[in-house]
């Protein structure tokens, strides 16, 4: 299992990678992956969306369950990956890769309570 140290976690298993222009990119574990097993459909939000930080917003389902995906923090959505939809088991190939969605905070919204790498590792055990 790999945990990039340049990108920040939730502790319901989404890795979050902050861009340039300050758009967050978001994806699911190596952990979480590994621990679906064979991921066979994502359902993801449409672009224009408004959540809150921690709101369910996508499905990710695999031979063995079906999961929510959580918005790490309060924004926009503003693309999905349809190539992660039309090749669910890109997730399974490499998690960090197969990005999800990607989401312009809000004003005031802070990633700063994200987990780091050890953050992460320490809740998962």
């Amino acid at each position: 299992m790999t945990t990039p140290t340049d990108l920040r976690y939730t502790a319901s298993h989404e890795w979050v990678r902050t861009e340039s222009d300050g758009s967050l990119t978001v994806g699911v574990t190596d952990h979480a992956q590994e621990a679906l097993g064979d991921v066979v459909f994502l359902e993801l939000p449409e672009a224009g969306r408004v959540v809150a930080a921690g709101e369910a917003i996508a499905v990710i389902e695999s031979v063995k369950a079906a999961s929510d995906i959580y918005a790490p923090v309060a924004g926009e959505i503003i693309a999905s990956n349809e190539a992660a939809v039309d090749a669910p088991e890109s997730v399974n190939a490499d998690a960090y890769a197969a990005w999800l969605f990607k989401i312009k905070p809000a004003d005031g919204a802070d990633t700063g309570a994200l987990l780091d790498a050890a953050g992460y590792e320490a809740a998962i055990g």
